[in-house]
């Protein structure tokens, strides 16, 4: 049975101007289980990361700033969010559920978190909607427990997992890759493992060529025995913020080559889902449905 990730504070701790880039953690599991795709049997609630996991990956001095509400003003501001005891809460869970869920999927080949993807925070600071780096935290802990030897983070935001390619350019057993717009944000580029960065406008086709020639080399290069996906659906034509020009439709198509290359190679993935800014939540909603849509029928 394929395991989701979800919890309702995730929706909750915001002011009401950012409330709407947030609607989709809600109307995600509900739209789910309207049409059938899932049940309430599918989703848990995971706890909150304990500090000790949080430290594999976070200095510790930031990690109290965030605990004990000192963040400076600068340092709110590259967040994009002013700082609150809800929030920080918020993002324990998020990092828990993408612990927890790495769980699931070891066992069942998938898991999703309806959340996650938290790509742009660093070891010493958080930056662009992003307080603790998840996916980062979660493969340190697979690593530290000895559940996995070589990692794959695979990173189809629009934007590149700066935070990620940083906090992992010193682990050879994880692997980063990001393909992304060269011109999006963040305007200075880390270094991951392997970067593709695409041109402005980049067609849907264009976009599912370069997947489709890069990926299943990789898989072969790296030989991981876990993977990580960040299914960001801010590569959307309708995207605020993307400038790519990639339907819903090819969108889906990308989740479903990912999620096949890696069952046929039976490595277990953890989904998180990103970014995803188009004007009408409506939108952004089906297209992250579409993954879960996906993980269910290929994986149960």
């Amino acid at each position: 049975m394929v395991k989701i990730a979800f919890d309702p504070i995730y929706a909750h701790p915001l002011p009401e101007n950012h409330r709407f880039p947030m609607m989709k953690y809600e109307l995600i599991p509900e739209q789910l289980i309207h049409e059938g795709t899932c049940s309430e049997i599918n989703f848990f609630n995971p706890g909150s990361c304990s500090k000790e996991i949080v430290l594999f990956t976070h200095d510790e001095a930031y990690f109290h700033k965030l605990l004990n509400q000192k963040l400076s003003p600068s340092e709110q501001r590259k967040i994009g969010f002013p700082q609150s005891t809800a929030l920080i809460e918020r993002e324990l869970i998020i990092t828990q559920g993408t612990i927890e869920a790495s769980l699931y999927a070891l066992e069942n080949g998938v898991a999703l978190n309806v959340a996650g993807g938290t790509h742009h925070a660093f070891a010493d600071r958080g930056e662009g909607f992003c307080l603790l780096n998840d996916q980062a935290v979660a493969a340190n802990y697979l690593l530290r427990q000895q559940l996995s030897r070589k990692i794959l983070i695979i990173d189809l935001d629009v934007h590149q997992g700066n935070g990620t390619a940083k906090l992992m350019e010193n682990e050879p057993r994880v692997f980063t890759f990001s393909m992304h717009g060269a011109s999006n944000y963040p305007f200075h580029k880390e270094k991951s493992d392997l970067d593709i960065g695409l041109l402005d406008g980049t067609t849907g086709e264009t976009y599912l060529s370069i997947l489709s020639e890069n990926l299943p080399k990789l898989i072969e290069l790296v030989k991981p025995d876990f993977a990580f996906y960040l299914a960001g659906v801010d590569i959307l034509s309708t995207d605020k913020f993307g400038k790519l020009q990639v339907s819903i439709e090819e969108c889906r198509q990308r989740d479903e080559f990912v999620f096949t290359q890696l069952k046929k190679h039976h490595i277990p993935v953890t989904v998180v889902l990103g970014g995803g800014y188009s004007p009408e939540v409506k939108t952004i909603v089906e297209a992250h449905c579409n993954t879960f849509r996906l993980a269910v029928n290929l994986f149960d």
